[in-house]
């Protein structure tokens, strides 16, 4: 009775692992703190989000788009988008309670869920430069796909960072370039950016 026991046991546990698994999957190779994109706890998720700062920031900025499927026509609804970013003096700075990829994301960083049409903004302020680095400022997005799919994208960058080159890929993931020219908009700058799910991810199911 006890290795039947056991065996129940192990079978319960497998059935587990393996629900798990259905549920979120790691898409296109390695991410490191890619799992921080279902971080949002009990937090309603909407299409727009606020990341602190944003109020009292110097350069404020708001980023819009759509999140397509991957015929780059349709929109994709239910959808979630997490970013994080520097500061303006480009450290990912955090309070001493931080939990979870919020200790290496810092504290700006927040969540998106897409509507039916598929389309996302948040407003934040313009991250610094790594000091006394030569890389491009850059946001870090990653996605949650409905069925569980979750992956990193092409970062955002900004026209005119003198480090951007260093930044571009050939094939950038999410098919766009990332590259966001603003435009000052009441004292906020407003870039945007389109999304196409799997586009340029490795090992991307095909259906």
């Amino acid at each position: 009775m006890k290795t039947l026991g056991v065996l129940i046991g192990l079978l319960i546990f497998s059935c587990a692992e393996s629900q798990e698994t259905r549920e979120y999957w790691l898409a296109g190779g390695p991410c490191e703190g890619c799992e921080a994109v279902m971080e949002y706890g009990d937090k309603t998720l909407s299409s727009v989000d606020t990341l602190p700062g944003f109020d009292s920031a110097t350069k404020k900025l708001k980023v819009s788009g759509t999140i397509f499927k991957g015929d780059g026509e349709t929109p994709a609804g239910g959808v979630i988008l997490y970013i994080y970013q520097t500061n303006a003096e480009g450290l990912y700075a955090a309070p001493d309670s931080a939990k979870g990829w919020a200790r290496r994301h810092g504290e700006l960083r927040g969540w998106m869920k897409t509507g039916n049409d598929g389309k996302y903004t948040f407003y934040t302020l313009v991250p610094g430069n790594y000091p006394g680095s030569e890389f491009a400022a850059h946001i870090h997005p990653t996605v949650l796909e409905p069925d569980g799919k979750y992956y990193y994208l092409q970062d955002y960058l900004f026209e005119g960072d003198p480090y951007m080159e260093q930044g571009l890929k050939d094939q950038p993931r999410g098919g766009t370039d990332g590259i966001l020219k603003l435009k000052n908009e009441n004292g906020i700058l407003v870039g945007t950016r389109d999304l196409i799910l799997g586009k340029n991810i490795p090992g991307y199911p095909k259906k």
